[in-house]
């Protein structure tokens, strides 16, 4: 059976990394509760870019001085399987609990749902 991938990339202050490695840890353990089959927060270590080689995510994700980028994805069974999951983390009582100021704008996280076509 493919799987599915919910894939994020994610411009964040890196004074507020603690803060979001604090969110990501509850995000983790609210999404493997509830079937997630992995779930992976990466931050940037290496974001040279070769000339001629592309974009990059320093670029792409139009990051400030300030900033580093994460690239986040979660891993289910199937896109039904991912809408099942997703559907019992927001009703989940502790989602009423996450703050409203995030550690990072939400209105420049890039998001998307993906199906799985090559695998190792």
């Amino acid at each position: 059976m493919a799987k599915y991938v919910d894939g994020f990339v994610i411009p964040l202050p890196k004074k507020n990394f603690a803060a979001y490695k604090r969110m990501a840890t509850w995000g983790r353990k609210m999404w493997m509760k509830y079937g997630a089959l992995q779930y992976f927060e990466c931050v940037a270590d290496d974001l040279k870019v070769q000339k001629g080689c592309g974009l990059g995510f320093a670029k792409g994700a139009r990051l400030k001085p300030n900033e580093t980028v994460v690239v986040a994805f979660i891993v289910y069974k199937s896109k039904a399987h991912r809408d099942a999951v997703n559907k019992k983390v927001q009703a989940d009582p502790s989602m009423k609990q996450i703050p409203p100021n995030m550690p990072f704008s939400v209105a420049r996280m890039m998001f998307g749902g993906f199906r799985v076509t090559v695998e190792g």
